[in-house]
């Protein structure tokens, strides 16, 4: 088989085009391919698909996936035809889209490596600059984004992760079902859901209709989610509130070991699960509990508390109830002050008993897109890590066309 034939028909082309020549240039590691189109050839407008005669043409370049360890272009004169109806158009051609400089095949490598490692890599591994890369991502993402149908999202988790150091962030939407993220904005306080509902809207979804939300106790999301989507219940991250009972049981302790010094390494004792414990952690915890220790009261309290999220239904909140009177009277301040913001937010916490919705996936989400972000030593401008976030955690930019 000649190398033309062996081109013609590795690049897949209709029978309009046909492979003119190749030129390879070992030295450069370079391989050129020529495409050209038959003599009389008609093509469809790019605007209506009426089949028109070739007006003019314009020369153009492509960068194609390597042959070996050699780059790979393709060089083409591409027709602009004459319409009756739309005038002078340049075509659509199969192996590449418009203005991309890349043709289809190039672009889906591109896009299956930059879900497993940076783009900057990627770039010195192609030779290529980044912004160019970042260009096809974007394209892709963008697309895919325009398309999005939200007409049956129901149940939203909403939360925060950093962009860089300091208080740079965005809030990340989940749809609780597909467990996908379906909108990514800028900063963490209530107009990002004013950002989502508009988004909701702009792509078939109905505010009315969002019937759940997961989220932290952010004051902010809170104030959003009431303001924007008055029809919803919020379920309260129960993992999150037992991060401010482990903070309140912790601060007991630190108020005592000012006068028992051996509770000054023991932190992680109290914070961590039991199930988590080592034997030799477990036989310390033990000696500890039999002390009169305010900390082994506070501890008490938390393994009750954990417990009440084991039952379902009223059960679990009658618990919980029963856990508040015993709170409340404890004479721990740290633990009343907790309770206090249990009594706060009763109806959010004891909403778990019904949905049992939590932040988990989010959490899970937000490790990936941190992951992603360290690889790549952080992004040139949020926009870039937004994108990314749509592509790793909302399966946006897929390899289809």
């Amino acid at each position: 088989m000649k190398d033309l034939d062996l081109f013609q028909i590795a690049l897949g082309l209709d029978d309009k085009w046909f492979v003119v020549k190749s030129e390879f240039d070992p030295k450069a590691k370079r391989l050129d391919i020529y495409l050209d189109f038959k003599p009389r050839e008609v093509f469809p407008c790019p605007e209506c698909g009426l089949e028109s005669k070739v007006h003019d043409t314009n020369e153009k370049t492509w960068r194609h996936l390597n042959f070996f360890q050699h780059e790979a272009y393709i060089h083409a004169r591409v027709p602009r035809v004459r319409c009756p109806k739309h005038g002078v158009k340049l075509i659509e051609i199969p192996w590449a889209r418009k203005h991309s400089g890349f043709t289809i095949l190039f672009e889906m490598v591109i896009l299956s490596m930059a879900d497993a490692m940076p783009v900057n890599t990627i770039a010195k591994l192609v030779g290529e600059t980044d912004k160019r890369l970042w260009r096809i991502i974007t394209y892709y993402v963008t697309r895919d984004l325009k398309q999005q149908d939200l007409s049956k999202v129901r149940r939203v988790g909403v939360d925060e992760t950093s962009t860089k150091r300091g208080h740079n962030y965005v809030s990340l939407f989940v749809d609780m079902d597909t467990k996908k993220v379906i909108f990514v904005t800028e900063g963490k306080d209530s107009y990002t859901l004013q950002a989502f509902k508009q988004h909701l809207l702009k792509h078939h979804g109905n505010p009315d209709l969002i019937e759940e939300f997961s989220c932290d106790m952010s004051p902010a999301f809170i104030a959003g989610i009431r303001d924007q989507f008055p029809a919803a219940h919020i379920t309260f991250d129960r993992f999150h509130v037992m991060k401010l009972l482990n903070r309140a049981l912790d601060e007991v302790r630190r108020e005592e070991q000012a006068s028992e010094p051996m509770l000054k390494t023991s932190r992680y004792l109290w914070l961590k699960n039991q199930q988590n414990l080592t034997a030799k952690q477990r036989k310390k915890l033990d000696s500890f509990s039999k002390l009169k220790l305010k900390t082994a009261r506070a501890y008490r309290l938390k393994l009750v508390f954990q417990q009440a999220f084991s039952y379902d239904g009223q059960l679990g909140t009658y618990a919980l109830k029963k856990w508040y009177a015993w709170a409340i009277r404890s004479r721990l301040e740290p633990i009343k002050q907790f309770a206090r913001i249990l009594k706060d937010h009763w109806n959010e916490i004891t909403r778990w008993f019904e949905t049992k919705l939590t932040n988990g996936l989010l959490e899970g989400l937000n490790s990936l897109v941190q992951a992603a972000k360290a690889r790549a030593r952080g992004y040139r401008s949020t926009r870039n890590f937004k994108i990314m976030i749509y592509m790793i955690a909302g399966n946006f930019g897929s390899l289809s066309t």
